[in-house]
């Protein structure tokens, strides 16, 4: 009797595939180990500046310049964790392929310049010159995403300036008129440089170049992994060439859409998605009644104070139930504009929204959370909120919605409840 054949799992060449699978698997398990290790040290270093210094400011025995100098010291650190914590969620929104891209006329001049100035008192700080350059001539505007590409050079010209304990680093930017134009953006360095090996490590998101650059000088290994995906989503690529102890060139490509009409020397501001107005539009919230809906003391008291500062009357509910009874009390005075919180105990704040829409209240709803995705966006607008901000909050950002809201609203007061319904339907 013959013997059975030889199964196909048990083959060499299946074997050889299931040894090269186990071993793509666990390189994948030990890249996230570091990852997370790596993860909560940058995460622990920034919070025990911040709880260490918060606890430092409880000292009746400071001078006004220690306490300012501690304040200072917690915000750098919190923005530093708020900066960590927006780089995983890109990165998940990448791989989800929820990141949005847009096209706007761009300035790429313009962004070169705020990218350098941001970043001059961080290189000021280590004692290295950071200047940018234009070689040839430039588009007066090209068809992009600003926030993104800014995300991308200061990622990268903040790496350089980390790795960079000499000399200095140059930001040019050029432009190649080919049949597919290209932006490019060459940040020049004289740092620590690269090793032939290293290089390919370089934009995988669970890694840095060498595990002792992690340890000396910080870092989670994701902004280069996120800014190539990026660079990638505009048309572009990010490449580097390097010297080990001699620096390096990193590259940023883009495609460049040439929008027409635009002088080279037009000076409008490309202002951020997400930042508050520019300069000069100071927000007023005078004669303004506004209900914050908030479980949190904490925040209560700290939005309560920017609202009231900017002049507005502000009334305070702990949760969606609270909320919703006194926005429907016809015996109290009218309030103008909402603020809701979205995650709350007893009645949330979609679930509140919802039922004031269909009680017939058409005031503005301006959702103020902590979940920050843009599903979260899309939820809060399909419960019936006319915008949504994020938080930790920022003060002008804050204060700037508001006035906008607030002026809707007075707006509408004379076109009587269907035209506020009507607003809020096109807002």
């Amino acid at each position: 009797m013959s013997a059975p054949p030889e199964s196909a799992s048990s083959t060499p060449g299946a074997l050889e595939v299931a040894r090269r699978l186990a071993a793509q698997a666990e390189r994948a398990s030990h890249a996230k180990s570091e990852f997370l290790a790596s993860m909560s040290h940058e995460i622990r270093t920034p919070l025990t500046a911040i709880l260490g210094y918060a606890d430092l400011l409880l000292d009746p025995a400071l001078t006004e310049r220690e306490r300012r100098e501690h304040a200072l010291t917690i915000r750098r650190n919190g923005e530093h964790l708020l900066s960590i914590i927006n780089g995983v969620l890109d990165l998940s929104k990448i791989e989800a392929g929820r990141m949005t891209i847009e096209a706007l006329p761009t300035c790429p001049r313009r962004v070169l310049e705020e990218v350098c100035s941001l970043m001059s008192v961080r290189a000021a700080a280590k004692g290295i010159t950071l200047r940018a350059e234009v070689v040839g001539s430039l588009p007066a505007r090209v068809r992009t995403d600003p926030t993104r590409l800014r995300q991308i050079l200061l990622n990268i010209t903040g790496n350089a300036i980390k790795f960079t304990q000499r000399g200095g680093v140059t930001m040019r930017a050029s432009f190649q008129p080919t049949p597919t134009p290209i932006l490019c953006f060459d940040v020049i360095d004289t740092g620590i440089g690269l090793r032939p090996e290293e290089i390919p490590r370089l934009f995988q998101a669970f890694a840095q170049a060498d595990a002792s650059t992690s340890r000396r000088f910080g870092g989670t290994g994701l902004g280069l992994s996120i800014s190539r995906q990026i660079a990638g989503m505009l048309g572009g690529d990010i490449t580097v060439a390097s010297e080990h102890g001699q620096g390096s060139v990193f590259t940023v490509t883009l495609a460049a859409d040439v929008v027409a009409g635009f002088s080279e020397h037009a000076d409008e501001l490309v202002v951020p998605r997400g930042h508050a107005a520019p300069p000069g539009r100071t927000a007023g919230l005078a004669g303004t009644r506004v209900l914050v809906v908030e479980d949190g003391p904490d925040n209560q008291r700290l939005i309560s104070h920017h609202l009231r500062k900017a002049g507005a009357a502000v009334e305070l509910a702990e949760n969606g139930a609270v909320g919703l009874a006194r926005v429907l009390d016809a015996a109290a005075p009218p309030i103008d504009l909402i603020l809701m919180d979205m995650q709350m105990p007893e009645m949330d704040g979609y679930e509140a929204t919802r039922r004031l829409r269909a009680a017939g209240w058409c005031g503005p709803i301006v959702a103020l959370t902590a979940h920050a995705m843009d599903g979260d966006r899309v939820g809060c607008m399909n419960a019936g909120c006319n915008d949504f901000l994020t938080k930790p909050i920022d003060r002008e950002g804050l204060v700037d919605a508001c006035a906008r809201w607030a002026a809707v609203a007075k707006a509408n007061s004379g076109a009587g409840q269907q035209g506020a319904c009507a607003t809020k339907k096109g807002g």
